[in-house]
């Protein structure tokens, strides 16, 4: 059964950074597609960052993309989110998403495995 485990979240002051973690276990090979959503407090999921399988290709949410940075290792089957000078407004719960998908995907619905999400709070 695939598994998703997202570890790396806290709470952190404005200007700060954190290193999301996202380990994939159980049956999901290399060859999936990974991305970062994150949702706050009463609002809807939100895209942040995709990876395709060999990790040749990124998009950003406008929102982040000179801020975070999206990377994995094939090797240990782990996906990074690398968040820099966070604000308060990035307060929100991050989760991974993984499938066996071609091409960018940035809604929720195209991906069939999700971890439990990881808290992340900032602080101004």
């Amino acid at each position: 059964q695939v598994r998703l485990v997202e570890s790396g979240g806290g709470l952190v002051q404005a200007g700060d950074s954190l290193r999301l973690s996202c380990a994939a276990s159980g049956g999901i090979s290399n060859s999936y597609t990974m991305a970062w959503f994150r949702q706050g407090p009463g609002k809807e999921r939100e895209f942040l960052a995709y990876i395709n399988w060999n990790g040749a290709n990124t998009y950003y949410a406008d929102s982040v993309k000179d801020r975070f940075t999206i990377a994995r290792d094939s090797a240990k089957n782990t996906a990074f989110l690398q968040t820099n000078n966070l604000k308060p407004e990035d307060t929100a719960v991050y989760y991974c998403a993984a499938g066996y998908i071609q091409g960018l995907h940035t809604q929720p619905r195209d991906y069939s495995y999700w971890g439990q999400g990881t808290q992340v709070t900032v602080s101004s």
